[in-house]
């Protein structure tokens, strides 16, 4: 287990040192919020919705001479270009939506005479990590060069997981949104995640194959990938606890584009049950490959293929399942409401959970701010220890290790459109 207090001990003896006239611009923020679960309540305050008329100057000032400025400066990575370019779209959609719109226009007071307020540094655009580790690396220091309180991201964790341990040697608070791999908040005590971690994921997918009564599965998995390995063992070894035998393993990377080998041994082996634990750039064609290969049984992948181009593929996405963060069928009152406005501004086409993720990441921050007390990175990492939330992706409680153990949505397809299928809950009973 991580013990957390020590890093809010040695923290606040920095904090107070910065506060005495030294802090950084990077770490001298400090003020009052809201959390995303009030929203409900900003409606009803936007009659008092406009500033103190000098609350400019006296802002400004503040922030001068290096004192409070109520703002939460955040740098923000994802995939932008390549074949995962979709999350991108979607997480850039979200945070304009989170940081711009709601939370600004909220003027709860709290501490002080002024609200948070959301600045997403490089001019309010996303960094894109380009889906490699290096360049990820190239983003998170592109950032940090503007003094950043927090980072959000990334989405995919063999891109996160380098960027978890410079942060924790910066002690940044980073927050992931995606990356699945339970090593990434073991890195440090100031990373935390608002997703499930692929052994959480992996038992689901296994007690849901259990259910269905499928008895024995094959799983083809890219090496290459963090994500991958990691979703793989977490199937395999829960599959095989809930009595499912485990008849081929296969192996792919993330590059492939053939699958035709692979899949006839999943035929072969007597599989009734496909995982391919794998992104959505490959997903059609491994689904391709197994349908071509003769195999009718079910194809289940991880969150990875949310977003995945089943265009002329609609038969054969029939009997195919995937974990998500969410879905967006979902009638709960947060999940509604976020649907409900992003789809009004910016459509469907980048409504994913990589969306409400990076959307629910910005309201835990200023839930951060709000429980510590304050903007720099040391109350934004003590704010959000342990925190409880709820936002798009359910309610859920911080771990130790800064994760949570939060629902999971079970979708499957019809006529090649995603559709809601089920939703479990922590102790995988059905919601």
């Amino acid at each position: 287990m991580r013990k957390r207090g020590l890093w809010i001990l040695l923290t606040a003896a920095m904090t107070a040192a910065a506060l005495s006239g030294c802090s950084s611009s990077a770490q001298d923020a400090a003020a009052g919020g809201t959390s995303a679960e009030e929203s409900s309540q900003a409606d009803a305050a936007e009659s008092e919705d406009a500033a103190p008329s000098d609350s400019t100057s006296d802002e400004a000032a503040e922030t001068a001479s290096g004192e409070e400025d109520n703002v939460i400066r955040v740098g923000v990575i994802c995939s932008m270009t390549g074949g995962s370019a979709v999350y991108g779209e979607g997480a850039q959609n979200a945070v304009d939506m989170a940081s711009l719109t709601p939370i600004r226009a909220r003027w709860r007071i709290n501490s002080g005479d002024y609200p948070y307020k959301i600045e997403i540094v490089n001019n309010g655009n996303v960094m894109d990590d380009a889906s490699d580790s290096r360049q990820a690396i190239n983003a998170y220091n592109s950032l940090m060069a503007e003094g950043p309180e927090a980072i959000v991201g990334c989405f995919f964790s063999s891109v996160t997981l380098p960027i978890a341990e410079q942060a924790a040697t910066d002690n940044m608070l980073l927050l992931a949104t995606g990356a699945t791999n339970v090593d990434v908040t073991l890195k440090g005590d100031t990373i935390f995640r608002d997703c499930f971690i692929d052994p959480y994921q992996g038992k689901m997918a296994a007690q849901f194959a259990a259910e269905q009564g499928w008895s024995k599965a094959a799983v083809i998995y890219a090496n290459d990938d963090d994500y991958s390995n990691g979703l793989k063992d977490a199937f395999i070894e829960n599959a095989e606890a809930n009595g499912i035998e485990v008849v081929y393993v296969g192996e792919c990377t993330t590059t492939d584009t053939d699958y035709s080998s692979q899949a006839s041994q999943v035929v072969a082996n007597g599989a009734d049950f496909l995982f391919y634990p794998c992104f959505l750039d490959t997903v059609p064609l491994l689904v391709g490959a197994a349908r071509d290969a003769g195999f009718e049984g079910a194809i289940m992948g991880g969150d990875g293929w949310d977003g995945a181009d089943t265009s002329g593929m609609e038969d054969q996405f029939t009997n195919c399942y995937f974990t998500n963060h969410y879905s967006s069928e979902d009638t709960a009152p947060a999940v509604a409401n976020f649907v409900s406005k992003f789809t009004e501004t910016y459509g469907t086409e980048s409504l994913n959970g990589c969306a409400a993720l990076y959307y629910d990441a910005i309201y835990m921050l200023e839930q951060a701010a709000e429980n510590g007390d304050g903007t720099d990175t040391a109350s934004l990492v003590e704010g959000m220890t342990g925190m409880t939330f709820t936002g798009v992706g359910g309610t859920f409680t911080l771990d130790e290790n800064g994760d949570p153990e939060k629902s999971v949505a079970v979708n499957t397809y019809e006529d090649g459109k995603v559709k809601w299928l089920l939703t479990l809950s922590p102790e995988g009973e059905q919601e």
